[in-house]
């Protein structure tokens, strides 16, 4: 097609068998997509298109991804906010017309369904890094590396020491969004399959990163969980995920509730914070 479609935040330029997507920079627009810049997706990525009314007198076309063809959507394993959601674009209500025209457009070109057995849309490419809350990760794209930081890293990470983690030998990424409250990055061994049930809790566990309030981001941390999923698919073509994280025991999540209402408390955390996060964490009994 060739044509440009400019919307907020980013604009969708439709080739024969891709769509580009560059994402704009500024104070609004969120930072996952500044992080991004830009992407290309290829078509058979795409399962479907749809076009729906937005708030504020805007429409919203969406593509929506195959499962299994985007690392970076298979790490956010549905938990971005719709907001930094990277396959929206939101128009002004009276362009719905050429909006409409588009996405009959891409629909008429899409021919893939179902999930993708391999990873059809690039990774961020390394290296990367980001700062959690207990130490600094690094990827140079053959290994994963925590550093821990001694104001942060509980006592069983700092007894095991700075950890190195080989591509090969991970079998797939768990990334929980710093969003809700206490986030954490872990890698999964191989030989674990992708089972966490057994899994320490991430404080403790040297092969997990923890977030929190400043520490850890989406805008950082995701793109990184991406190009480690990405690059351990590449190592091993046998199907590795990212795992939702497991249920918490109801003690730890009663222990959070209470660190929580002491950031409140402190003046940390703004009453409509601890509101929601409190409601989040709850729901996870």
């Amino acid at each position: 097609m060739g044509d440009v479609l400019t919307g907020f935040h980013a604009a969708w330029e439709f080739e024969s068998d891709s769509v580009l997507i560059r994402y704009e920079r500024g104070i609004r627009t969120p930072k996952l997509f500044q992080a991004l810049g830009e992407r290309r997706i290829p078509l058979a990525a795409l399962a479907g298109v749809t076009l729906t009314p937005g708030r504020r007198g805007t429409v919203v076309l969406r593509a929506e991804p195959r499962p299994g063809a985007d690392p970076l959507m298979e790490a956010a394993d549905g938990q971005l906010k719709e907001g930094s959601d990277p396959y929206r674009l939101v128009l002004p209500a009276e362009r719905a017309t050429l909006a409409e025209y588009y996405a009959d457009e891409l629909r008429d070109r899409l021919t893939g369904t179902g999930p993708a057995d391999r990873h059809l849309v690039a990774a961020p490419e390394p290296p990367l890094r980001f700062k959690a809350y207990d130490g600094k990760a690094s990827f140079d794209g053959t290994a994963v590396r925590f550093r821990w930081s001694w104001t942060g890293a509980s006592s069983e990470k700092w007894k095991a020491g700075d950890q190195s983690f080989p591509v090969g030998g991970l079998g797939g990424v768990e990334w929980r969004s710093p969003e809700v409250f206490e986030g954490h990055l872990r890698l999964l061994p191989r030989e674990a399959g992708t089972a966490s049930g057994a899994a320490a809790p991430p404080d403790q566990d040297p092969a997990a990163v923890v977030f929190g309030l400043g520490y850890g981001p989406v805008h950082e941390s995701l793109p990184f969980a991406a190009a480690v999923l990405a690059a351990v698919r590449a190592a091993a073509p046998a199907p590795v995920a990212a795992v939702a994280a497991a249920r918490r025991d109801p003690a730890d999540i009663a222990e959070r509730i209470r660190h929580l209402g002491e950031l409140h408390r402190a003046g940390l955390v703004t009453d409509d914070e601890f509101s929601v996060k409190k409601a989040e964490l709850l729901a996870e009994l």
